[in-house]
């Protein structure tokens, strides 16, 4: 049975499962792509960053050569076109390392009041 959000989850629920939970609710409130810029032309942009970059960067910087897959915005935009469209604002990464860096700024944990310290 459901529960509703922000409710205790059985113990039987997998971590796996409630991460997926857990990004369905957050998304559910969160504008769509294309309306926060990732449209057709974000994603020709990103195309030729990806070919120019075809390295994970953070990978690179650990003596690994893992293809990069997402373009990544070093400092998060947060709406601001001009930081959007920045390609010094960009790095090459993989998903593996893409995901790391949103969860760490997307976080809440560790906070008291929830807000991010």
């Amino acid at each position: 049975m459901p529960t509703a959000p922000g409710t205790f989850r059985p113990d039987n629920q997998t971590r796996d499962e409630r991460e997926r939970e857990r990004k369905r609710e957050f998304d559910r409130y969160r504008e769509p792509s294309h309306v926060r810029g990732y449209n057709h032309r974000w994603r020709k942009a990103r195309a030729t960053y990806l070919r120019s970059h075809p390295l994970c960067a953070m990978c690179w910087a650990d003596g690994v050569a893992t293809p990069a897959t997402v373009v990544d915005h070093i400092t998060p935009h947060k709406g601001d076109s001009t930081l959007f469209w920045d390609t010094n604002n960009w790095q090459a990464l993989c998903k593996r390392h893409h995901d790391e860096k949103t969860a760490r700024e997307d976080s809440n944990f560790g906070t008291p009041d929830g807000r991010k310290g």
